[in-house]
């Protein structure tokens, strides 16, 4: 049965190729393999976007960096075109933002960071809208492989 996916940063840093970032890719790109097989619903959350593009900002070796960036800039540009396994979010609503920003003092406090906070509100969201499918992040973070919830 497919399920909602999630798409995280660490998968995604992987998916692109991005130099110090993609140490796991080869199983990655298999486990896309297997989830496009299996009819999942690949989602992209602008976090994720975010976060990418920062770590490939971040690239000391300009060559590397110029050259992640333009993979990383036509994937995404995919996915908005859908012409990419994945779709990205819905940019968030005034108010889940405001919502999130409620949360954050406490989610800081965790040394859970402002993306991942998103992320599982963006979960809780598809967890509500789509009771009868799985719903879960496709991570390498441990702080959020947690987040899979089975059909009711």
């Amino acid at each position: 049965m497919s399920a909602i996916v999630l798409v995280d940063t660490s998968i995604l840093l992987n998916v692109v190729d991005v130099p110090g970032r993609n140490q796991q890719r080869d199983a990655v790109i298999d486990e896309l393999a297997a989830r496009i097989d299996d009819g999942d619903h690949l989602f992209i959350p602008l976090a994720a976007i975010i976060e990418t593009g920062n770590d490939i900002a971040r690239i000391s070796d300009g060559g590397a960096r110029r050259s992640a960036a333009e993979r990383f800039a036509g994937a995404v540009r995919a996915a908005l075109n859908d012409e990419a396994p994945w779709k990205p979010l819905n940019f968030p609503s005034h108010e889940d933002l405001s919502a999130w920003l409620v949360q954050f003092p406490d989610s800081a406090s965790k040394k859970v960071g402002m993306g991942d906070l998103s992320i599982q509100h963006e979960w809780g969201h598809l967890c509500k809208k789509y009771p009868m499918s799985r719903v879960l992040i496709w991570t390498l973070d441990i702080d959020l492989q947690g987040y899979d919830r089975a059909p009711r």
